[in-house]
């Protein structure tokens, strides 16, 4: 590691302040329309979730493999996030939003005439593509919104993040409803009718999209050099942003896919009633991402961390604590049980839903750091870091069943993340304190302020 300097360079001019009505329209469209299509993609990148119940059954599969479905999903909807977001940089997100609409309408349809495990395996690997919008509609709306409110439109359009709770609602009455039935002669009811519903949709979507959008789409990456648009990814700060973004969306990838089985494993409620109390957490998780970019953009994003850090520290510290009780051996040979500790299905439901209002707040933070830091290359930038916090929802669910294996603890789910959090706080708190420490004590006071008090740059040699 080497640092090169330690105040970044002053950021660009603001754009004008009087857009023009056929700008407001614009950005309005391309707000909405990559908002609605974002929420779609995610209820596809995620259904696994929920559709991984009625499969294990059918299938005969352990929770492990069953980790890994929805691991292979989560998977391919990481690894493009860096070249969608810098593609979207040249040719408009326009474009970019509409192809991944339609290729992601194919294996998803296929999921529905899958056979064996295998086969769902690389089905659910090409179903997650889906998860790359994300990059693509950030670096598409940063191209349409003004500085000042990028923390809320960003936070808005990553609002979308509540289309992981549309399979939770339609699913089961879908899958208990049409169960044994046969449509249009080749579609089957039950749980494989949920991905030809999504299929359809996706279609209709990309049209919706194309036709909806303007055609003439900014372009802030157009003519730049490729070895330009991924300059800044020598910076380390990049990649602790990554990190960051690993413990407040990767995880809640992951928790959203692995909380149905949970609930239904150790609370032995049904596949409804799980998908519900699932959605207590998806809810806050995904629409207050607004609100933490509105107190992004009004507070700062890092003193937002903070707050978010701090929030799920304590609440992972209550839940990754193990059922139980002390025993005592006594001289005469006789055990004496204490300190009894267990968690009910309402505290524990109530604790998911504060970490879900941490997470959704801590996502749109993160993301007001970019625009901020690398406003001409939101593409490249948002899209490593959405790609490594994706990747997070890969590695998590085989982490969450091992760790499980391995102890014995159900909520050892918890203590993963605890360990996670605790990591990138201490990350950031230590760049706070060193910034404070090269420039001066009176940075305390404005350690929001973009222009007057800047973290150290760190670059990777």
């Amino acid at each position: 590691m080497a640092s090169s300097s330690i105040s970044d360079p002053p950021l660009p001019p603001a754009p004008p302040a009087s857009p023009t009505a056929q700008d407001d329209r614009g950005r309005t469209r391309v707000l909405g329309l990559s908002t609605t299509a974002f929420t779609l993609m995610f209820a596809v990148w995620l259904m696994f979730g929920i559709l991984g119940k009625p499969i294990s059954e059918e299938f005969g599969l352990s929770e492990v493999q069953l980790s890994w479905l929805v691991a292979a999903a989560a998977l391919n909807g990481s690894l493009w996030r860096l070249p969608a977001g810098m593609v979207t940089d040249r040719i408009g997100g326009r474009k970019v939003m509409t192809f991944l609409l339609l290729l992601s309408a194919v294996p998803t349809y296929l999921v529905s005439q899958a056979s064996s495990y295998a086969v769902l395996v690389v089905l659910a690997f090409l179903v997650g593509f889906a998860g790359n919008a994300f990059s693509s509609g950030i670096a598409w709306n940063s191209a349409w919104q003004p500085r000042e409110h990028q923390g809320f439109a960003l936070g808005l359009f990553g609002a979308g993040n509540v289309g992981a709770s549309v399979t939770k609602f339609i699913g089961p009455p879908i899958i208990a409803g049409t169960a044994g039935a046969t449509y249009f002669g080749f579609v089957d009811g039950g749980w494989r009718l949920v991905p030809v519903v999504y299929a359809v949709l996706l279609v209709l979507m990309a049209a919706a999209t194309w036709f909806g959008t303007p055609s003439q789409d900014r372009k802030p990456g157009t003519g730049k050099p490729l070895r330009e648009q991924l300059q800044p990814l020598r910076q380390l700060r990049v990649w602790r942003f990554s990190l960051y973004y690993v413990a407040v969306f990767g995880a809640y990838v992951a928790l959203a896919a692995w909380l149905p089985t949970y609930y239904m494993d150790n609370f032995d409620v049904s596949l409804q009633t799980a998908a519900l109390l699932t959605a207590t957490y998806i809810f806050p998780a995904s629409l207050l991402r607004p609100v933490g970019g509105t107190f992004s953009d009004r507070f700062g994003a890092r003193r937002v961390m903070y707050w978010t850090f701090g929030a799920m520290l304590l609440v992972t510290g209550v839940l990754m604590m193990p059922n139980g009780h002390i025993v005592i051996a006594h001289a005469d040979g006789s055990t004496s049980e204490h300190l009894g500790y267990s968690l009910g299905l309402v505290p524990f439901a109530v604790l998911v839903f504060l970490l879900g209002c941490a997470m959704g707040v801590g996502k749109a933070a993160v993301f007001k750091h970019i625009p901020e830091y690398f406003p001409d290359n939101v593409g490249s930038v948002g899209g490593l870091v959405g790609m490594l916090g994706g990747l997070g929802g890969f590695f998590l669910p085989p982490l969450f069943a091992y760790t499980k294996a391995w102890s014995g603890f159900p909520t050892s789910t918890f203590f993963v993340l605890f360990l996670l959090t605790a990591a990138c706080a201490v990350w950031m708190h230590w760049t706070v304190v060193h910034m404070l420490h090269h420039e001066s004590p009176e940075l305390a006071r404005h350690l929001e302020s973009p222009t007057d008090a800047r973290e150290p740059e760190e670059a990777l040699a």
